[in-house]
């Protein structure tokens, strides 16, 4: 009979990872991962973004006392699941989208709910989060949940800044 080696570095981290999976259950999973769409292998970002957007239109969302709560709740569960999130994945993975959700509902706080905004702010908001104007950048480098979770917050409010000066401006349309 022939023995053949067994890898133990390669055998060592597949339980490694496969055990550190595992300290995600599906809740975590489920809306650290905003909606699951962290594990959609392309933009992953965006499309957690597009989830935000969907539960936004939901009618009687856009309502202050209604996103408010979520966006808050939601900010304080992401730097809890964030944590998990890099424990599993490594730093800021792409897998952790809730802060997506979160950036994406500040970005539409206290705006009309028309089409040309939800529209403009969408692709704002996305273009933001992708450059990361000062200071996001830097609160990236944060570790843990709330290094992934702040840069997206800033980025929000950046786009909610912006578009509360054209809105102011030129009117919703």
């Amino acid at each position: 009979m022939k023995r053949v080696p067994i890898h133990r570095d390669k055998f060592y981290l597949t339980l490694t990872k496969n055990y550190n999976q595992m300290k995600l259950n599906f809740i975590d999973k489920f809306l650290g991962s905003g909606f699951y769409t962290g594990y959609i292998p392309i933009a992953s970002g965006t499309f957690g973004s597009l989830a935000a957007l969907i539960i936004y239109l939901i009618p009687g969302f856009e309502m202050p006392y209604v996103i408010i709560p979520y966006i808050i709740i939601f900010f304080f569960y992401g730097i809890y699941v964030g944590s998990k999130f890099e424990e599993v994945y490594g730093k800021d993975p792409a897998e952790c989208t809730i802060d997506e959700v979160v950036g994406t509902w500040i970005a539409y706080l206290f705006l009309p709910k028309t089409t040309g905004i939800i529209i403009i702010t969408f692709f704002l908001w996305r273009a933001l989060d992708i450059i990361k104007p000062y200071p996001a950048r830097k609160l990236e480098s944060i570790k843990g949940g709330f290094g992934i979770m702040i840069d997206d917050v800033v980025s929000g409010f950046y786009t909610l800044i912006i578009m509360q000066v054209v809105v102011y401006f030129f009117g919703s349309f």
